[in-house]
């Protein structure tokens, strides 16, 4: 408990809890539309705003925002407008926006240093500033949902009666998808792709174990998320190792637990 005493060790704590609200409300959504490999498409293509960013002297962050809520309407755009699918959308703006963003770091003169954090990220660089965005991110995303939760549920769950009930398809969707491109911009280059899959996915099949109702699911799955995530950060203090394989790990793990616990009530009920 004495790293409680750092305040960099707070700062991680406190988003690492922000995070995973918000990764429960966006990951329910995209697991409902099973577009839980859009993470990896925008993910990998920020690579060609972060390759952009450099080359022109720019924020990388800022670019690789701008490429991200982009390729997420790209996605979106081939996937209602051009009748693509879209997992065939995901990859062609997956490969899109990491050939970009090679040719881009291959012409900037130097090292290109940040590209091992978008890869694997450090919690413990969390800051105050980042802490503020992920606050204000996670109060629109609750708002939003919370005001459009039946319209955003109809639509997740099936588009083509939405579309028919008269429901806003498109702009609903559209919105949605914009606010998981900001979510993985403002979290990937803290927690890194590997963990930040794992946050979004995660939680989510824990509580879909347990629950079925859209809600449930996202009040289940920050609570396994936070608690997790929590857990991995004093683990891997303790055993020294990189905190986001910990807490991949012990996510994977209340997974399987779950799992084992579900099958056995499930044939006591039987029985």
């Amino acid at each position: 408990m004495s790293y409680l005493d750092y305040t960099f060790f707070r700062y991680a704590l406190v988003g690492l809890v922000i995070i995973s609200i918000a990764g429960a409300m966006i990951g329910t959504y995209i697991t409902t539309r099973r577009m839980v490999s859009i993470t990896g498409g925008i993910t990998h293509a920020c690579f060609g705003g972060l390759g952009l960013g450099y080359f022109l002297g720019l924020s990388p962050v800022i670019t690789a925002a701008v490429f991200a809520v982009a390729s997420a309407l790209g996605i979106e755009g081939l996937a209602t407008r051009y009748r693509v699918r879209e997992d065939s959308a995901i990859a062609v703006v997956w490969s899109l926006g990491m050939a970009v963003g090679i040719l881009f770091v291959f012409l900037t003169p130097g090292y290109v240093p940040e590209l091992n954090s978008f890869l694997f990220g450090n919690v413990l660089t969390i800051g105050r500033g980042d802490l503020l965005a992920f606050a204000i991110y996670t109060v629109v995303v609750g708002l939003f949902l919370g005001v459009c939760r039946n319209v955003v549920v109809a639509c997740a769950f099936d588009a083509d009666f939405a579309r028919v009930a008269g429901l806003p398809v498109r702009v609903v969707n559209t919105l949605m998808t914009a606010l998981v491109a900001i979510g993985i911009v403002l979290t990937i280059r803290l927690v890194g792709i590997m963990l930040l899959i794992s946050i979004l996915t995660v939680p989510v099949i824990v509580a879909e174990i347990w629950c079925r109702r859209f809600t449930s699911i996202i009040w289940v799955s920050a609570a396994v998320g936070t608690v997790s995530s929590v857990g991995g950060l004093f683990l891997a203090t303790v055993v020294d190792v990189p905190c986001s394989a910990m807490i991949v790990l012990l996510q994977i793990g209340v997974y399987l637990v779950s799992r084992v616990a579900f099958g056995v009530a499930v044939r006591r009920g039987v029985q």
